[in-house]
C-alpha cells in the first residue's frame, strides 16, 4: 500500500522531499524501490544534496589520533562524532587505519578536505580517500617519482580537491628534494610538485617551478574556494602559498601586516571561521607564555584575495596549546594541547574545555564536514577496489 502511495507522488516533488534526509537515512531509502534507488544514486541528485542549504546542527566531526601500542610503535585511530548542545557524541566505532606506512612518527599523517563530503588521510606515501558519511574507502597508488641516490626527499605540503573545468578529484604534494652534505647539513633544496589525478589514479610532476619554503604547521593544507593554502617563507617575510585545482598555478596572498615578519615566538594556522578565510596566530608551542604579554589574535579575510580586507575579529587570552585544529559550529574553536588533549574554546562565552579525546602529543587532526551522498571515485581498471569501513 506504501508503495502505491509513492508510485503516485510526482517524481519532481519525491526529488525535493528526499533532498531533506540524511545520508543515512537515503542510504535505507534505496531499497524501497528501482526508481527511488536509480534517482539517489544519480549525478543530479548527489550533486543538489551536495549543495543543499544546512546550518551548524549538520555539521559532523572526523577526529584523527595517534596512540603507542606496547611495541612502542604508532596506531593512527579514526574517530566519527555528531555533535549537539557542544557533546561529541560517537557516530560508530573507532577504526584503526592499518595502512599508514610509519609506524615510527605520527607527525605528519594529515587529515585533508573536505571537498564534497571527501576528506583524504595521507603521510609520506599512503594516501587514503573516505566519505565518512557512506562509510567508503579507497587507497590511492603511491608516487611513482623516487629521488636519485644521494638526494633526500622530504613531502611539506599535501592538498585535496575538485578540478571544476575537468570536474575530478586530485591529490596535491609539495616535496624538498635535496643532497646531504658532507657535514650532515641538507644542501640546496628543490621543489618537487606531484598531481594524482583521480579519474584515472596516474601521478604526474608539473614542470619545474620553483616556490618559497613550505612552513609546515599542522593546520594548513585547506582547502577555501577552490584553493589549497599554505604557509611559505620567502627571503624576507612569510606569506599564504596558493595553489588553484583548476589551473594548477601557484600565487602568494599576503598575511596581515603584522603577521609578515618571519619569528619563532609566533605560530600561525588557517581555519574558516563563519564561511570566511581566517588566520589564526598563537604562541610557539615549546615556548612559555606569558598572560600578560601574549594574546591569540584571530583575522578575517573579508574580500577572499584581497590582502587589504584582513581585519583582527577576536583577540583572546593566550592558550598553552600545540596548535588550532578546526572551527566547530562558528564560535568554538577545536585545538590540541601541547600534552595531547583535544580541548574546545567558545569564542563567545571565552570558556575552554577538554573534551576526554587524548593522543600522542602533535598527532590530532580534526576535520568538520558535512554529510554527502559523494561516490568515491573508481579510477582505472587497475585501481584498488573501493571498500567500506
Amino acid at each position: 500500500m506504501a508503495n502505491g502511495i509513492l508510485k503516485k507522488l510526482p517524481e519532481d516533488l519525491v526529488f525535493l522531499i528526499l533532498l531533506t534526509f540524511p545520508v543515512k537515512s537515503l542510504m535505507r531509502f534505496k531499497c524501497i524501490s528501482k526508481s527511488w534507488s536509480f534517482l539517489i544514486q544519480s549525478t543530479g541528485f548527489i550533486n543538489r544534496h551536495v549543495n543543499r542549504k544546512t546550518n551548524t546542527k549538520d555539521e559532523f566531526i572526523l577526529f584523527k589520533r595517534a596512540i603507542k601500542d606496547e611495541e612502542e610503535e604508532f596506531i593512527n585511530i579514526l574517530s566519527f562524532f555528531s555533535g549537539y548542545d557542544d557533546v561529541l557524541n560517537p557516530l560508530f566505532p573507532d577504526i584503526d587505519v592499518s595502512y599508514m606506512t610509519s609506524n615510527c612518527n605520527c607527525t605528519f599523517n594529515p587529515l585533508i578536505g573536505p571537498c564534497d563530503g571527501l576528506i583524504a588521510l595521507t603521510d609520506t606515501i599512503i594516501t587514503i580517500l573516505l566519505n565518512p558519511a557512506t562509510r567508503n574507502f579507497r587507497l590511492l597508488p603511491p608516487s611513482p617519482f623516487a629521488c636519485p641516490k644521494g638526494y633526500h626527499r622530504s613531502i611539506e605540503g599535501v592538498g585535496f580537491g575538485l578540478d571544476t573545468i575537468s570536474n575530478y578529484y586530485k591529490v596535491v604534494r609539495i616535496s624538498e628534494v635535496y643532497c646531504e652534505e658532507a657535514d650532515g647539513y641538507p644542501g640546496p633544496k628543490d621543489s618537487k610538485i606531484d598531481v594524482c589525478d583521480l579519474v584515472t589514479d596516474s601521478w604526474r610532476e608539473l614542470d619545474h617551478i620553483q616556490l618559497p619554503l613550505i612552513y609546515w604547521v599542522p593546520c594548513s593544507g585547506m582547502l577555501y574556494m577552490e584553493m589549497v593554502h599554505w604557509f611559505a617563507t620567502t627571503d624576507i617575510s612569510m606569506v599564504i602559498l596558493c595553489f588553484d585545482m583548476s589551473t594548477e598555478v601557484f600565487r602568494n596572498m599576503k598575511m596581515p601586516d603584522t603577521c609578515t615578519r618571519i619569528t619563532h615566538e609566533l605560530y600561525y594556522g588557517l581555519v574558516i571561521l563563519c564561511d570566511s578565510f581566517t588566520l589564526i596566530g598563537y604562541s610557539n608551542p615549546i615556548g612559555s607564555i606569558d598572560s600578560a604579554r601574549d594574546k591569540m589574535h584571530i583575522w578575517v579575510m573579508m574580500e577572499y584575495g584581497v590582502s587589504e580586507s584582513w581585519i583582527m575579529k577576536y583577540t583572546i587570552k593566550p592558550l598553552s596549546i600545540e596548535s588550532p585544529l578546526a572551527v566547530w559550529k562558528n564560535n568554538i574553536l577545536l585545538l590540541q594541547s601541547r600534552s595531547g588533549l583535544l580541548i574546545s574554546y567558545d569564542l563567545n562565552s571565552g570558556e575552554a574545555k577538554e573534551l576526554n579525546l587524548h593522543g600522542f602529543p602533535d598527532s590530532l587532526s580534526v576535520i568538520v564536514y558535512k554529510e554527502c551522498l559523494t561516490s568515491i571515485p573508481k579510477g582505472s581498471e587497475f585501481s584498488t577496489e573501493v571498500q567500506i569501513f
